[in-house]
């Protein structure tokens, strides 16, 4: 056996906390997104579920799962047309949350070639 070997073992072990918990998302989560990205790009569908796997890997490596959902949850809410939108469109607290979201996604589908380049 090379001496190498346990070291590297001893390394593996530490290091898998530390990648479990900077991708903390539940799997059904990262379903709904991945289903969500397939859907709104077109393209092969074998292609399409590892580019918007790598784009949320890339998203869940940068934020914690539930600033992830408050910021998703209010650029869908948006977009809600009428007078209850116009309450969320004016709301300049928000802002700064669609801007990072928007930011993220973009980094994510440029990172992993999703649309054009």
């Amino acid at each position: 056996m090379s001496p190498l070997r346990p070291t590297l073992t001893s390394f593996a072990l530490l290091l898998a906390p530390t990648l479990a918990q900077a991708n903390d998302f539940p799997t059904v989560d990262r379903v709904l997104y991945v289903q969500e990205c397939v859907r709104d790009n077109p393209g092969p569908q074998f292609e399409m579920i590892n580019k918007c796997s790598c784009a949320l890997d890339r998203i869940a490596s940068t934020v914690k799962f539930a600033d992830f959902t408050t910021m998703s949850t209010v650029v869908k809410a948006v977009s809600i047309g009428g007078e209850r939108g116009s309450e969320l469109r004016d709301n300049e607290t928000i802002k700064p949350q669609i801007a990072r979201y928007r930011e993220l996604q973009a980094k994510a589908r440029k990172a992993c070639f999703i649309g054009p380049q």
